[in-house]
């Protein structure tokens, strides 16, 4: 199981930073998480995918609208739009809808594999959730880190490669 941190932030209900080590060349990573329309093929907790506006040749200023299981038996929908894109080294993105907040995937070559780390600071949408999140903060958590997990164990397969590691 994935072991994202979960920490409090003055301006995001949770901060949740996730790392994937994949034995894999950081363009073919890069490649996969910088197409967000493709995750429904190897993401498993991704239920759909719609392109809403293109961006430029990198991505900046696409927007697309997610749809997405989870552990529980409840599901999220939300538009990201990327906002900031550095090839080889982050894509950030802004959410909003269900859950709202930023997206930051962070990349790093490491000899023949490569390194990612994701920051989700987000914040919830809902009014129960709110105010529910004191007591469900370590239920949230699992819930990322188990969406999480069944993307990097996704993008490895898909990458034919092997997850060297997931926290």
């Amino acid at each position: 199981m994935s072991s994202a941190t979960l920490e409090r932030a003055s301006d995001a209900d949770f901060v949740l930073v996730t790392e994937w080590h994949l034995a894999a060349d950081i363009d073919a990573v890069w490649q996969a998480l910088n197409h967000p329309d493709y995750w429904p093929r190897w993401w498993p907790y991704v239920r759909a995918v719609e392109k809403l506006r293109g961006g430029d040749a990198d991505g900046l200023g696409s927007l697309y609208q997610i749809e997405w299981t989870s552990k529980l038996p409840y599901g999220f929908t939300f538009e990201v739009e990327t906002v900031e894109v550095a090839r080889y080294e982050r894509i950030r993105g802004r959410a909003r809808g269900q859950l709202s907040g930023q997206g930051l995937w962070e990349f790093s070559p490491d000899e023949s594999s490569t390194r990612v780390r994701y920051t989700w600071s987000v914040n919830l949408g809902k009014p129960w959730m709110r105010r529910l999140k004191p007591l469900l903060a370590p239920v949230f958590r699992w819930n990322h880190n188990a969406v999480m997990r069944g993307g990097a164990l996704g993008l490895a397969r898909h990458l034919h490669t092997k997850l060297l590691s997931s926290t």
